[in-house]
């Protein structure tokens, strides 16, 4: 069973996560681009499985998968950081989850 949706604007089943009030879509194109700027995907992933990942890391994948593309890359990554790594842990397992997994 799923847990309740926190964000009405994001869809957890198809892979949708949200942080600090930001819904994020790991679209094709999204991911696309985030691969583009950190490398090989399936490396971020280990990389995380091994709790080797970077805030900066962690920080540009969610910037690629953002849906609101009218804030500033500062400003998101300001407000990103400022939820901390608790609030980001589950919104990154979801995107994680999303890019091993796929639809």
């Amino acid at each position: 069973m799923m847990p309740p949706n926190p964000n009405p604007g994001t869809n957890p089943l198809r892979g949708e996560a949200e942080i600090a009030g930001l819904a994020l879509r790991p679209s094709f194109a999204a991911l696309v681009a985030a691969e583009a700027e950190l490398g090989p995907l399936l490396a971020l992933v280990e990389r995380a499985a091994d709790g080797q990942i970077s805030l900066t890391e962690i920080i540009t994948l969610f910037w690629h998968c953002r849906v609101d593309r009218m804030i500033k890359r500062e400003a998101f990554s300001e407000q990103v950081a400022a939820a901390g790594l608790a609030a980001m842990t589950p919104a990154l397992r979801v995107l994680l989850r999303q890019i091993v997994q796929g639809q």
